[in-house]
């Protein structure tokens, strides 16, 4: 066989992996949770949970599931940020031989209405913090009962009560609801003990989640991730970050929201295969409160979305955090740009791995290798049993460095979006997948994404991508962070407009302008710069263009 690309930094990784290799997802967790019995599994607001006892309760719950009247394949839908209740509920669902249905918990009860009946789900895991969006569709949906729970529901007494009520009373964090015939969470694990659990027979076929799309590009759609799927991708990911990954001893921070795709494969299920401890961030936006607890852990890997990186990189007490132990922070959800890569650098003192997927793909199509001594600007090259093509307009493959719109297959490919054969059609073909993003590769095999196909301004005729636009204004010493957009014009079609998010007020528009005119060729450069507090994003930081432009 041909050496793959990787095999030149390390020649334990595969070409090619099994992806039937397990049967399922419960497979990988119950060999994990039994071999790593008495290490920490997770650890979140001081207290952590041994994968035994994660093991127990996600059993118990899964047993109580099976005795309340739902069948084999029901979906269950969790809506609830990073808490111990997250991993022990979603690994009792698959337990179940249901399917997960992830919900941002930021939802407003319009999209939560959608995803509900979309994905059809009878029962929904609920903080109380959002139940008062619940209350306001539930009437409206399929949903027949409802699992309650408080931030600090699996926290030990007294501390238990001091935090719900200082959430609750203190903070008002609870919005006032009524709902009838819930059910506490926590009863419902302990109940489960008495309850007998019957192990499903579960086939990589089978669904093990349905993904929502972040609804950026239109409806919310659930990607329909098999068993098969997801052990593709772990596998994949894990055949290259098994080089430098310690099995029970690497510490993992989990800022990522775990209903997020990105943070679900390569934070929760990677190193619950690899028996690590995953320090779980329940409101990784208090960035002050985020260096404290990473000030309080020996943590290793640290995967994340640019805003985190730049977010910490501009937190008082980041840099002086100790880094000795530390291996690499691994970046994806949305490009990672050259300054805050180099900034993290010299911070941390490791490089900051990035890498490329999508909700469709499991997600990760390609990645890094972690032995890249400093950044590169690529997102990688292909993880195993992965094929790339790039594509011009017509459907003819572009040559060498010629960008294209990157067409994915793989095992890790989804089998279509749930209900929509049209817009699984649109977007499968053939077993290709079309990602609408448009990159270029070079001799060395490394892929470049050079921006989305739908964010392209067209300017005179020219291509402008906005990720250029962006990292160029991020080099600015002034500049936060910055979003392009095109808007009409009446002489070139479009011209670029940037969003900018400065660190004081002494830097102006002028200034923005000269610096981009320094770096960019004459119709790349913004006509327009418009200051904001803030810029809009999704709740996993990733810049709503699509906002911007509205």
């Amino acid at each position: 066989m041909e050496k793959t690309w990787l095999e030149h930094y390390d020649s334990r990784v595969p070409a090619d992996i099994d992806p039937d290799h397990y049967s399922s997802v419960i497979d990988i967790f119950e060999q994990s949770v039994k071999k790593f019995a008495d290490k920490t599994a997770y650890i979140n607001m001081g207290q952590s949970m041994t994968f035994a006892e994660l093991d127990t309760q996600s059993a118990q719950f899964a047993a109580y599931l099976q005795s309340s009247g739902l069948k084999r394949g029901d979906a269950v839908a969790i809506m609830m940020p990073n808490l111990l209740q997250y991993p022990v509920a979603m690994f009792g669902i698959l337990r179940a031989g249901m399917v997960v249905v992830n919900v941002n918990p930021l939802y407003t009860a319009r999209e939560l209405k959608h995803q509900l009946n979309d994905s059809g789900a009878k029962v929904i895991v609920i903080v109380e913090n959002f139940a008062c969006t619940l209350e306001k569709v539930i009437q409206e949906t399929q949903v027949e009962q409802v699992y309650l729970t408080a931030l600090g529901d699996m926290l030990p007494a007294p501390k238990r009560w001091v935090v719900n009520f200082a959430v609750k009373y203190i903070k008002k964090m609870v919005p006032s609801f009524s709902l009838s015939s819930t059910i506490s969470f926590t009863s419902a694990v302990k109940q489960g003990a008495s309850k007998s659990y019957s192990r499903p027979q579960v086939s990589g076929d089978d669904l093990a989640f349905l993904q929502y799309t972040g609804g950026t590009t239109g409806v919310s759609k659930g990607a329909m991730l098999t068993h098969r799927n997801m052990i593709a991708n772990l596998e994949q990911v894990s055949s290259i970050l098994e080089t430098v990954i310690e099995p029970d001893k690497d510490m993992v921070v989990t800022a990522l929201p775990l209903y997020h795709i990105f943070a679900l494969l390569a934070n929760c299920l990677l190193f619950v295969k690899q028996g690590c401890p995953n320090l779980l961030i329940t409101n990784p936006r208090d960035m002050q409160g985020f260096v404290k607890e990473l000030s309080n852990h020996p943590f290793t890997i640290l995967p994340g979305v640019n805003t985190l990186f730049n977010g910490l990189l501009n937190t008082p007490g980041f840099s002086e955090l100790d880094f000795s132990n530390f291996k690499f922070g691994l970046g994806g959800g949305m490009a990672v740009q050259r300054p805050v890569a180099e900034k993290w650098q010299k911070a941390t003192g490791t490089v900051l791995l990035e890498g490329y997927g999508l909700t469709e793909c499991s997600p990760v199509v390609t990645v890094n290798p972690p032995q890249l001594d400093e950044y590169k600007g690529a997102i990688g090259m292909p993880v195993p049993s992965t094929d790339i093509k790039l594509l011009d307009e017509d459907g003819n493959e572009v040559p060498m460095g010629e960008p294209g719109e990157m067409w994915v297959k793989g095992p890790q490919v989804m089998t279509g979006y749930l209900n929509r054969a049209e817009a699984t059609d649109e977007i499968l073909k053939d077993g290709w997948l079309a990602t609408g993003d448009i990159a270029t590769v070079d001799e060395q095999g490394y892929f470049y994404i050079v921006d989305r196909k739908k964010d392209m301004i067209l300017v005179s005729g020219f291509n402008v991508f906005p990720n250029e636009i962006e990292e160029v204004a991020a080099m600015h010493d002034a500049v936060v962070e910055a979003a392009a957009i095109g808007v009409p014009h009446e002489v070139s079609g479009e011209v670029v407009k940037l969003y900018v998010v400065r660190k004081d007020d002494s830097l102006t528009e002028e200034a923005v302008i000269a610096h981009c005119r320094d770096h960019l060729t004459g119709y790349k450069v913004p006509k327009k710069v418009v200051f904001k507090e803030e810029l809009p994003k999704t709740n996993v930081g990733k810049i709503l263009r699509r906002e911007l432009r509205d």
